[in-house]
């Protein structure tokens, strides 16, 4: 069976692919289980390697993203099911709002973690503005 796992950047170490890191909650750096302190909340670092996961910036693009998705989704499953059954208005309530939740919520752990790989992997880094006269400037 093949690996799933590249080659590192630092000692030789491999690094588990972004949707394993999501997946399982794995280091990014050397694939230990210890991304996750809580449901969707990061530890301080890793007590493997010690790869601070503070330096990273996930913010809150991944929930942002999975809710407009997801609700798109559902939106489209309650249409559906309202033109082909029309069930009472509380039906739609008991049925959407707790799918909704568990979706967005069971999906933003693997989100989170799969875009704080992709930052460790691609060495993301906030931008920068290079004023003229600057490093990197054009004469």
């Amino acid at each position: 069976m093949p690996s799933r796992f590249r080659p590192g950047r630092q000692n030789g170490m491999k690094t588990p692919a972004p949707f394993e890191v999501g997946l399982s909650g794995l280091c990014p750096r050397c694939g230990a289980k210890t991304l996750f302190a809580g449901i969707a909340s990061f530890a301080p670092a890793c007590r493997a390697c010690g790869l601070s996961f503070a330096s990273f910036n996930v913010g809150d693009g991944p929930a942002a993203f999975l809710t407009l998705g997801v609700g798109a989704i559902v939106t489209a499953l309650a249409i559906t099911l309202e033109l082909a059954a029309s069930p009472p208005f509380w039906v739609h309530l008991i049925l959407w709002i707790p799918i909704t939740a568990i979706a967005v919520i069971g999906c933003l752990r693997i989100a989170k973690g799969m875009l704080i790989a992709l930052e460790y992997r691609n060495a993301a880094r906030e931008g920068r503005i290079v004023e003229d006269g600057k490093e990197g400037a054009e004469p």
